[in-house]
């Protein structure tokens, strides 16, 4: 992807936040500020709702046999149903 200079101007205190927040992470100021931007205007939520579909996904019958009582047959890995200690295993 190609990059593009934008110069900002922020006071001190702003630019000082920048740049320690970009150094606790292991990052430049510059990525710190791109992924800021970037969370802002949401491709990371779209990243989490599209994870979650998956895992809701992978899971509904894991769901819908706790909650309903009566769910199609499980595709994905072992539910909470599966292990022990679980509120299953309890009853």
């Amino acid at each position: 992807m190609a990059k593009t200079q934008l110069n900002v101007r922020v006071d001190e205190g702003t630019a000082r936040a920048a740049r320690e927040r970009a150094l606790a992470r292991g990052m430049s100021v510059n990525r710190y500020i791109e992924e800021l931007v970037r969370r802002d205007t949401g491709e990371a939520g779209r990243a989490f709702v599209e994870a979650a579909a998956d895992f809701m996904k992978q899971y509904e019958s894991v769901f819908a046999e706790e909650f309903d009582g009566a769910a199609p047959a499980r595709s994905g890995p072992a539910g909470p149903e599966d292990r022990e200690g679980t509120r299953e295993g309890r009853r």
